[in-house]
């Protein structure tokens, strides 16, 4: 087996990140083209009568598989640096959630805005840290032993 030279396996990590790029990308129009065709057809049928919500769910629904196809397509060098992406973006879920759940309690009708936010908060906290965790974990593997 041939030993990578620090260029090289930048170059190989380089090239993984654009392919995966690439890949989000075309999964993005996809998801998009998929909708829309969905939302039109939908639309036609119904003369318009379909609440929007319905529409958003449907796009939700999608997204969970268009994301998982992609997750799965990610070579393990760029493990680490999507799991600090993925932090990054729960971080900001958390900014969010503490201002969903302190909102003060004069303000009427905010129960369910807070309960939300309290279960965005606490989901966003366990992502963090496990990212944390499995990161860790990534980079202890290419530490030397001995």
């Amino acid at each position: 087996m041939a030993t990578l030279t620090p260029d090289q396996a930048v170059e190989q990590a380089r090239a993984a990140a654009e392919t995966a790029q690439r890949a989000a990308e075309q999964a993005q129009i996809l998801a998009d083209q998929v909708a829309a065709a969905a939302g039109a057809a939908v639309s036609t049928v119904t003369h318009g009568a379909v609440d929007p919500t319905v529409f958003r769910l449907a796009i939700f629904v999608l997204a969970i598989f268009v994301g998982y196809y992609v997750v799965w397509q990610v070579t393990p060098a760029l493990h680490t640096p999507l799991m600090s992406v993925t932090n990054a973006i729960s971080s900001v879920i958390v900014v969010g959630a503490l201002l969903a759940v302190g909102v003060p309690l004069t303000v009427e009708g905010t129960g369910l805005a807070r309960a939300f936010g309290f279960i965005a908060l606490v989901l966003a906290s366990i992502n963090i840290f496990g990212g944390f965790l499995v990161t860790e974990r990534m980079l202890a593997m290419y530490k030397k032993k001995g």
